[in-house]
């Protein structure tokens, strides 16, 4: 009899091309593995409201989000780790004094820091096109470009929903002096946002991750972490590499994140999910 498997998959550079294009092996291979019996969850840190709908429409027994803040099945919470309002605060605090814009993401959406918009949009704009040529030149067609106005403007947050916060600044130092001066209460990494120049990265609470969450979600499915399977390319994903029982990173991450992870796929328009499911067997 087949073994049964959980995997948790990233969106972003495993999935879907940063935000442009899911290779149709991907897809064919996550409805066949879920059709074995096996069960796919999606792990990003993404705000659940901003996954791609063409993600969503592939279909997925659970979804972590936000970093494991949150995470749903069948549309109901079965985690959900906001930060505490005062920490969200001091995170605001420490990144308004330093003039580094900024996101905040709770379950529901994601909010804009004035500034962001003028920060982001040369960014946007070059990596479309940067896309668009790679792309077009692989045989695949774009979906539309990221748009600035699927962020919601900052007055109108919940702070007491907060999962996190992004920034992205054209500082090269901003991550390394957001790490030094925010203090032990908070994880800070490096974003996965493939910026041409400056630095972005996230900022949670310490122990609040897609590996904490996982474990909940195991321990939930009564599922044992050496059945669980965990695929990604970005520096959130080294928690869900420590805690499953087969880590794989994606052909396109950082060398050093290859390493971490043990094995590796293939790029993700490389049939990289299909590769691994494959290997895995579960299609």
């Amino acid at each position: 009899m087949t073994r049964t498997r959980i995997a948790f998959l990233d969106v972003d550079g495993t999935i879907l091309e940063h935000g442009s294009v899911i290779a149709p092996s991907t897809v064919t291979a996550i409805r066949t593995a879920r059709a074995a019996g096996h069960q796919v969850w999606l792990c990003t840190g993404r705000a659940d409201a901003d996954i791609h709908p063409e993600v969503r429409e592939i279909g997925f027994d659970g979804i972590i989000s936000n970093g494991g803040a949150y995470a749903t099945r069948d549309g109901v919470f079965v985690l959900e780790r906001p930060m505490p309002r005062v920490d969200v605060e001091a995170i605001e605090t420490h990144l308004r004094d330093h003039g580094i814009p900024y996101f905040l993401q709770t379950h529901d959406a994601v909010f804009a820091s004035p500034g962001i918009a003028e920060v982001t949009a040369e960014y946007f704009d070059r990596i479309r096109r940067e896309r668009l040529s790679h792309l077009t030149a692989l045989g695949h067609t774009p979906s539309s470009a990221p748009t600035l106005d699927r962020y919601r403007p900052l007055a109108e947050v919940d702070r007491d929903r907060v999962a996190k916060a992004v920034f992205i600044s054209p500082d090269t130092q901003a991550l390394a002096s957001t790490s030094t001066l925010l203090d032990e209460r908070f994880d800070v990494i490096p974003g996965s946002i493939p910026l041409p120049a400056g630095s972005n990265g996230e900022i949670g609470l310490v122990g609040v991750t897609k590996g904490s969450a996982i474990l909940e979600v195991l321990d939930l499915l009564g599922i044992d972490p050496v059945d669980a399977i965990g695929i990604g390319d970005s520096w959130n994903d080294v928690p869900m590499f420590e805690v499953v029982g087969t880590a794989i990173a994606m052909g396109n991450a950082a060398p050093e994140l290859q390493t971490l992870a043990g094995q590796v796929t293939t790029a993700v328009l490389d049939d990289g999910i299909h590769n691994a499911f494959d290997r895995m067997g579960l299609i």
